[in-house]
């Protein structure tokens, strides 16, 4: 593996490590405030400042990090079963199955998966499951188009005919045979997906919709800034901005490298 694509595996780790001992390791309760110290500047005491209630900034960069991510990976998670399962059950009943099942993937298509997020926080109200289940529908047709055609190429090399000629049932050769064939290519692309995945929600927690404060997160905060922002102080939205954004590019960096590995080692 290459300089930049360990680089990159060391910062989506560390971003992860946070997610996970980040509300643990935070230096000040990420939800306490004290107005008298609004938009006070960095400290010994607060690295990165407070925000316009007075809140540790690093406090809550630390714990937003969970919500931030733990949305996605859920979405991701959801979208990569739903979007397995069919992809297989597509691939090896063909017919109108098949055709169905890519019908319904091509009409799914249409509706982009931030607006079903947005759609589905409005009617169940903001929080972390309602957009992260939505997201998981709008991204599981990219799975199954991208799971199907692997899974049809799979379908027809000679030791799944083998292994029917033995007799073993079609669910037992697709979960013991078929789907660790296709491992590879399901990490490679959750990798990229997780990366829109956080773009996303970041989107829909800025709009207000997702976790909702005092609770800290990191679209949360990036909307919670821009009133500080327009009067000069712009830590909040900064903070969470450059969090967001480093994140999505280490993600989708480090998964289109996972996909470029995959292909060179398939033609090798």
């Amino acid at each position: 593996m290459e300089a930049l694509t360990w680089l990159l595996s060391g910062v989506v780790g560390l971003v992860l490590l946070i997610a996970i001992v980040g509300p643990l390791v935070a230096p000040y309760d990420p939800t306490a405030a004290d107005l008298a110290f609004a938009n006070a500047g960095p400290s010994l005491a607060h690295p990165l400042g407070l925000d316009s209630q007075g809140r540790d900034l690093l406090s809550r960069l630390l714990s937003g990090a969970r919500s931030a991510l733990l949305g996605p990976a859920l979405a991701v998670l959801i979208s990569v079963v739903l979007g397995t399962i069919l992809a297989i059950v597509a691939s090896w009943a063909r017919g109108w199955i098949d055709a169905a099942i890519s019908t319904c993937v091509d009409i799914a298509f249409a509706f982009p998966s931030i607006i079903l997020a947005i759609l589905a926080a409005a009617v169940f109200g903001p929080g972390l499951l309602a957009p992260s289940i939505a997201l998981a529908i709008g991204y599981t047709p990219y799975f199954a188009r991208i799971l199907r055609s692997a899974s049809l190429q799979e379908r027809v090399l000679p030791y799944i005919a083998a292994l029917e000629l033995q007799g073993f049932s079609a669910v037992r050769i697709g979960l013991r045979h078929l789907l660790p064939n296709l491992v590879p290519l399901i990490a490679a692309q959750s990798t990229v997906v997780f990366g829109y995945a956080i773009l996303d929600f970041a989107g829909v927690s800025y709009l207000g919709l997702g976790v909702q404060p005092p609770d800290a997160d990191w679209g949360a905060m990036i909307s919670g800034g821009q009133l500080a922002l327009l009067q000069g102080n712009p830590a909040e939205s900064l903070s969470a901005g450059i969090a967001v954004i480093v994140t999505v590019v280490a993600v989708n960096l480090l998964g289109e490298r996972l996909a470029d590995w995959r292909s060179g080692g398939s033609r090798g």
